[in-house]
C-alpha cells in the first residue's frame, strides 16, 4: 500500500511540479527531490501534532472549516503561486501552526539537505503546506473520490478527529521507518533532545503545536 506522501507526490508529478520548479527558479529534478523530502516532513509533523487529542481536534476543525470545499489541486496551486491571500492559501500561517518554534529549523534542514538553501526551502514549504492540508481534507470529506490506495479508510462514514489522528500517526511512523531523506529530516526537526525519541520534552519545545490558535 502506498503512503499518503507517495499518493500526493504522484498527483504533483507533471505540470504541477514544473510550475513549482519555475516558481523556485531551479531545475525540475532538484525540485522533485526537494518535494519528495518536504512532503513527508510536513505530513510527519502533522502526524506528530495530531497524536495529541487537542492537536487532532484542531486540525480536523481547520480542515473542515477552511479546506473541505476548496478548489482542486491544480486550481489551488495556481492560487498559491499567484499570491492569493485566503485561509486556503496562507502557507506561512500554516507552517507556523505545523512546526511552531521549529519552523526555521525545518526550513534550514530542508534547504541544506536538498541544496535549495533556506530561502527557497521556506518558499517551497509555503507552497506545499496548503496543498497538503487540501489533500488531507479531500481524503477526509470526499469519500475518497479520485484518491489512491493511501486514502483507504480515511473517507466514508463519519470521519472524526480520532480517525484523522490515527491515520496521520500511521503515516508518521511509516515515514520514520522508511528512513531516507524525508524520514531523516523529520527526525532532525522533531527529536530535539538528541535522544532519538519523541517525548513530552520535545512536544513542549515545539510550542504546543498545531493550529491551536485558530480553534
Amino acid at each position: 500500500m502506498s503512503t499518503l506522501t507517495d499518493d500526493l507526490f504522484s498527483q504533483l508529478e507533471g505540470a504541477p511540479l514544473q510550475q513549482i520548479a519555475q516558481q523556485l527558479g531551479v531545475g525540475r529534478t532538484q525540485t522533485a527531490g526537494a518535494v519528495s523530502a518536504a512532503l513527508p516532513l510536513l505530513i510527519g509533523a502533522l502526524g506528530r501534532n495530531a497524536s495529541q487529542p487537542q492537536g487532532a481536534e484542531a486540525l480536523f476543525g481547520a480542515l473542515q472549516r477552511d479546506h473541505a470545499a476548496g478548489p482542486d489541486l491544480g486550481g489551488l496551486l495556481g492560487m498559491v503561486l499567484g499570491g492569493a491571500q485566503t485561509p486556503q492559501t496562507d502557507g506561512a500561517a500554516m507552517l507556523g501552526h505545523i512546526f511552531g518554534g521549529q519552523q526555521a529549523r525545518a526550513e534550514q534542514h530542508l534547504g541544506e539537505a536538498t541544496g535549495l538553501g533556506g530561502d527557497r526551502a521556506a518558499q517551497l514549504m509555503k507552497i506545499l503546506a496548503p496543498i497538503v492540508l487540501a489533500y488531507l481534507a479531500k481524503q477526509m470529506f470526499s469519500g475518497n473520490q479520485g484518491g489512491g490506495g493511501a486514502a483507504t479508510g480515511l473517507g466514508g462514514g463519519n470521519p472524526s478527529a480520532g480517525v484523522l489522528g490515527a491515520i496521520l500517526g500511521q503515516e508518521q511512523q511509516a515515514v520514520r521507518q522508511q528512513g531516507g531523506l524525508g524520514g531523516g529530516l523529520l527526525g532532525a526537526v522533531l527529536d530535539q533532545d538528541g535522544d532519538g525519541q519523541l517525548g513530552l520534552g520535545d512536544l513542549l519545545k515545539l510550542g504546543g503545536g498545531l493550529l491551536g490558535g485558530r480553534r
